[in-house]
């Protein structure tokens, strides 16, 4: 089989139609533009013209050359980057500073080495209350250190947690706040393969329990396509949204999904969108690490 038709949107035209309209628009970006860092005319331009629609409860991946623009893209969601055009709203509200209503999960944890599994996961929410009610604070933590699978772990240092278990803390730091919109920008990036896979199928179930609306950073294609409702594929810089493709497999994902027929489809479509960027003799090729894994 091939990604459908009718659910993806090419050469940059705006790419509402993949998102389920029954539900109400958590994110939405109109003709966003946006250059490198902040010296505003003097740096090159990232992004030139992005359309994305994304739904309450959506799973949402973007894709696409190394380059191109997608972690930009997810800063200025968050509010850490100002745009040179055009405008990106959460639920209808202007986004131009960061807010409650977005947490990050970068790829690095950054946990604080001198708290505890607890203690990190509290520190957003010990920040956000001036009376810091203990009792409220920890029946949250304990609620998501049981959500992300780490209960028995609550008094454990990073020191003493492996990679994935540190990603779990990571997570459940952002999710404490109770945000709308979850955003990911390649947080599985730096494990090794086995534990990586591991934590695409944890990834999936935590998601689908917190019931959030989710925005993903990936370079691999097999782990975008698993993940997600939609992979949005960037364009080569400055990008625009060159496809928007529905996932049309069911819930909820074994890994063994990725063996399946269905899967190969979406990931050599997917491939072969990516590599017409190349071919084009665009600015950025693809990067090394975008490769379907079988």
């Amino acid at each position: 089989m091939s990604a459908p038709a009718d659910a993806r949107m090419v050469n940059g035209q705006a790419s509402d139609a993949g998102a389920d309209h029954d539900r109400p628009v958590r994110v939405r970006a109109r003709q966003v533009r946006a250059r490198y860092g902040w010296d505003g005319r003097k740096a090159p331009l990232v992004l030139d013209g992005i359309d994305l629609t994304i739904v309450d409860g959506e799973f949402v991946s973007i894709v696409g050359p190394s380059g191109c623009g997608k972690t930009t893209f997810l800063n200025a969601v968050d509010g850490l980057l100002p745009l040179v055009g055009g405008a990106i709203e959460i639920d209808d509200t202007a986004v131009t500073t960061p807010g409650p209503d977005r947490a990050m999960v970068f790829q690095d944890p950054s946990l604080l080495p001198w708290r505890t599994v607890a203690g990190n996961i509290a520190w957003g929410l010990e920040l956000r209350r001036k009376r810091r009610d203990k009792a409220v604070i920890g029946q949250r933590v304990q609620e998501l250190v049981d959500l992300v699978g780490l209960t028995g772990f609550e008094d454990h240092y990073p020191r003493q947690l492996s990679g994935g278990m540190k990603q779990r803390v990571n997570l459940a730091r952002a999710l404490a706040t109770d945000p709308a919109v979850l955003l990911l920008d390649e947080p599985f990036a730096a494990l090794d393969a086995q534990t990586r896979e591991y934590m695409q199928a944890e990834l999936i179930g935590i998601w689908a329990r917190a019931n959030k609306t989710a925005l993903f950073i990936t370079h691999q294609i097999d782990e975008a396509i698993y993940l997600s409702d939609r992979v949005v594929v960037f364009g080569a810089r400055p990008a625009r949204v060159k496809a928007d493709i529905r996932i049309d497999l069911p819930r909820p994902r074994e890994l063994g999904l990725k063996k399946t027929p269905e899967f190969h489809a979406y990931e050599d479509e997917i491939w072969r969108l990516i590599q017409e960027e190349a071919r084009a003799g665009r600015p950025a090729a693809p990067d090394a690490e975008t490769e379907r894994i079988r």
